[in-house]
């Protein structure tokens, strides 16, 4: 078990976690939750005896981390995938921390396995993707195969697939009765992984419950009630009922009704005792991110704003035009036009792909050539572009150019 007991620390006149007290107790997968700069990673460090607190203490066991005999069979952490020699092959990565704990070596074939990554153990570190990365810096967690593990965000990187992996490894890990504490930003996913929930927010504890707990405390449920569509009337006649029942009524934007303050039996009961037929009625419970966002709306360090670009748009030139606007464009599925020769017009991508062409159209037509003068004559100049409006009328094609006064030369007749 971890505990931390008044966790204090203290980066000059910067506090980045005060008076933090938690357990996290094996058996179940406890997720540690909070904005970006709230101390979650100096929390971590502190724990694994990275960084001195400034005050108070955390014990492994009953026993601070340096102060474990063999460390590595005891806790398996993953804070920094990257922090791997590139130069040196995955599998001789975890040899060396191998031998420096007496681990076997043949446990080091064992978790290339079980990560995945045993097809590319000769291949050196420097080139494995993000996901890879983090699939060894797992496997040198699991290395000592140890009752406490810790991971700062272990999907980063990872696919679908590998999620799912994790998300397992997790679960089966604290299935076993081992201590399994996450930090991660993925609502979603800490929703299917965590039992458990440590938020903090600036660098104090904010909740320490059940993730079930979590979402009831922190959202607010309500009942969708939808009447039919074709009689508006009796949607009107249910939200009063509703109302002189003591439920707080808000209309959405698809016409059902938002229903909050009355359990769904006592809505039922409502619209049959006011005889209005229901085309629905179910239950709304928010999710997790939804609950996270509200608590945590107050302690957000770092927040977007719009992009306005003032400044940035340069002033036309006296007399010059402004440019017309292209019909479509800024919207989703928009690309810029073929260059003038191809004769190309601006197009829309297929609805569902996302990708800009790579390679010009094969079938665009080449625009028409104009023809060229005889050998021994100069090119016609063409006249300069008269003024145009932005709205032009269609502009009858130019004459051909006049004959040249003197014939060419006919060429024989070789037949």
């Amino acid at each position: 078990m971890i505990e931390a007991v008044g966790l204090t620390k203290r980066y000059g006149d910067k506090t980045a976690v005060y008076n933090l007290s938690f357990q996290v107790r094996p058996g179940s997968v406890t997720g540690f939750l909070g904005p970006n700069g709230s101390g979650k990673s100096t929390t971590m460090r502190m724990i694994l005896g990275l960084d001195n607190p400034t005050a108070g203490h955390v014990t492994i066991g009953g026993y601070p981390y340096r102060k474990l005999p063999n460390a590595p069979r005891q806790v398996g952490a993953l804070l920094d995938a990257k922090a791997v020699h590139g130069g040196r092959a995955a599998r001789n990565h975890l040899l060396s921390l191998a031998q420096l704990s007496g681990i076997p070596a043949r446990r080091v074939d064992e978790v290339l396995g079980v990560v995945g990554l045993q097809d590319v153990a000769r291949r050196r570190s420097k080139g494995f993707s993000l996901g890879m990365g983090q699939r060894l810096g797992i496997a040198a967690a699991l290395l000592g195969d140890p009752q406490v593990l810790l991971f700062d965000e272990p999907v980063n990187g990872l696919d679908p697939e590998g999620i799912l992996w994790v998300r397992n490894l997790m679960k089966s890990l604290a299935a076993e009765g081992r201590t399994v504490f996450v930090s991660s930003h993925l609502m979603s996913e800490m929703a299917l992984t965590a039992d458990h929930l440590i938020v903090i927010g600036r660098g104090q504890l904010l909740a320490d419950m059940s993730v079930k707990d979590f979402i009831a405390a922190n959202s607010a449920g309500f009942a969708r009630v939808r009447t039919p569509d074709t009689e508006p009337q009796l949607r009107e006649k249910l939200a009063g009922a509703l109302t002189e029942a003591g439920g707080h009524v808000l209309p959405e934007q698809d016409g059902a009704l938002r229903v909050t303050g009355l359990p769904l039996p006592r809505i039922s009961d409502i619209a049959h005792g006011t005889d209005v037929r229901l085309w629905e009625l179910s239950p709304h419970q928010a999710s997790l991110e939804e609950a996270y966002m509200r608590m945590t709306q107050g302690a957000v360090d770092y927040r977007s704003t719009t992009d306005q670009k003032e400044g940035l748009q340069q002033q036309l030139p006296p007399g010059a035009q402004p440019p017309m606007p292209v019909p479509g464009q800024g919207q989703p599925g928009w690309y810029a036009p073929p260059p003038p020769q191809q004769g190309g017009q601006p197009f829309a991508a297929p609805q569902g792909y996302g990708g800009a062409p790579e390679t010009p159209n094969p079938y665009a037509q080449a625009a028409p050539q104009a023809p060229q003068p005889a050998p021994g004559h100069a090119p016609a100049q063409p006249a300069p572009p008269a003024a145009q409006s932005p709205v032009q009328p269609p502009v009858a094609p130019a004459a051909p150019p006049a004959p040249p006064t003197t014939a060419p030369t006919e060429p024989k007749d070789v037949r």
